[in-house]
């Protein structure tokens, strides 16, 4: 398999600047969630796990990272992370009211005080015409209620997530710099 021009070394999935912009905001999250006793849990489905890697990739995570889910099929969704069936039937998986009931769920079943949860197409298949390749959803949860973004990004597959996976983290940072300090 030859890489695309511009994409790490074969057996990566970063670039180092996509590497390093992950790090930085996880590196920023880090210190806002220990800074504010905040505890975090994620929900990912075309991240396939990138946004929960990035955030254990930095040393001192396990002070405030609780864990999170993978949920790449509707089954696992609604069985492990709790996104009602009817909301997966009445707006797909990739939707903005299955994003925020994934990081409602999430909240909910892992504990913590602030969860995210990413759904999209990753791309290069599985697009249509109203819910495109590089469609993603980005929700936050808190107590006080949640936050749910639409991107459309316009990469190939990796790059997509990396996209999402970034866009998942500055949402929770900006999540605890709009809360008020302790």
């Amino acid at each position: 398999m030859v890489d695309p021009p511009g994409r790490a070394a074969k057996g990566h999935l970063l670039t180092d600047a996509d590497s390093s912009a992950l790090t930085q905001l996880a590196t920023q999250l880090q210190h806002l969630a220990i800074e504010r006793g905040v505890t975090i849990g994620t929900a990912e489905s075309c991240t396939g796990g990138l946004v929960g890697h990035s955030i254990t990739a930095i040393p001192g995570a396990s002070a405030y990272y609780l864990g999170g889910v993978v949920s790449y099929s509707d089954a696992v969704k609604h069985e492990l992370v709790g996104v009602p069936r009817d909301t997966l039937q009445r707006h797909g998986a990739v939707s903005a009211q299955v994003a925020v009931a994934m990081a409602e769920g999430i909240r909910q079943r892992v504990g913590c005080d602030l969860s995210v949860a990413v759904t999209g197409v990753a791309g290069p298949d599985g697009g249509t015409e109203a819910k495109p390749v590089g469609l993603t959803y980005v929700a936050t949860a808190r107590a006080a209620g949640h936050e749910v973004r639409r991107h459309v990004w316009s990469g190939d597959r990796v790059a997509n997530k990396e996209h999402s996976a970034m866009a998942a983290l500055q949402m929770l940072i900006h999540a605890l710099e709009s809360e008020a300090q302790p």
